[in-house]
């Protein structure tokens, strides 16, 4: 069964399209005009004004996308069903984490298209991230497994990295989008767009989540993180990569 069948309930409610993150990725496309989106999930990055197709493995992510959004075929990255050389660019935002083999996954888009376009992270500076550092520990072991920014873009052979930033009122509930706002990880709906968070054992999750809201009643959260309140945005170690 593909994972966000069973973790992806109610995905679309908490992942929303985030304007300052697809801008950066519309330019990074260039002048395509032909895209595979593949793990596209709900559709949120598609770029309009292209010809889309979408590449999404599970059927319960499939179900929430929208009337508006791309045609669709389900299929996993390591085996499309595309020709070679198919597509003017391939689209991957926030999904080659979830593939079994990345990196044969990585051949395939090099292999439907003439430009790669992967938005990732990088897994430590995700590690350091205030709630995997001080309330949920176990992330940790799940980010360590995955594969990390750095990685993906030397087995692509990227031409350009971009940092991109989480501003402090990010729409897109991703892990740490509520870097500035705390009190958002107190919401059980928030917790459960955060792949990072459904895939940790559920009783390490809850002790966490406990010591949070008493650091956040006992005003202990803010005395010690009064730095974060200023800052407009914070890098969370996102990475667009273009090849």
């Amino acid at each position: 069964m593909p994972r966000y069948d069973e973790i992806g309930i109610g995905y679309a409610l908490g992942r929303r399209t985030d304007p300052r993150w697809l801008a950066p990725l519309l330019s990074a496309l260039g002048d395509a005009r032909s895209v595979v989106d593949v793990g596209s999930g709900t559709g949120s990055y598609e770029p309009p004004g292209r010809r889309v197709t979408a590449v999404e493995p599970s059927t319960e992510m499939i179900r929430q996308r929208g009337a508006e959004a791309a045609p669709v075929v389900r299929a996993v990255a390591e085996a499309l069903p595309f020709a070679s050389a198919t597509f003017d660019a391939a689209l991957a935002v926030l999904t080659v984490h979830h593939w079994p083999d990345w990196r044969r996954g990585l051949a395939e888009l090099r292999r439907v298209s003439r430009r790669q376009v992967v938005l990732a992270y990088d897994t430590a500076l995700h590690n350091d991230f205030w709630l995997v550092r001080e309330y949920v520990p176990e992330v940790a072991e799940l980010e360590r497994s995955r594969p990390s920014a750095p990685e993906i873009a030397d087995v692509l052979g990227a031409s350009s990295v971009r940092v991109l930033p989480v501003p402090w009122d990010f729409t897109d509930g991703v892990f740490p989008a509520h870097w500035r706002r705390p009190e958002a990880y107190l919401n059980p709906a928030v917790r459960r767009a955060c792949s990072a968070l459904a895939q940790t054992p559920p009783a390490a999750v809850a002790r966490g989540i406990a010591k949070l809201r008493a650091d956040l009643e006992s005003g202990r959260w803010r005395a010690e993180h009064a730095e974060l309140l200023e800052l407009p945005e914070w890098d969370a170690g996102f990475r667009l990569i273009v090849a």
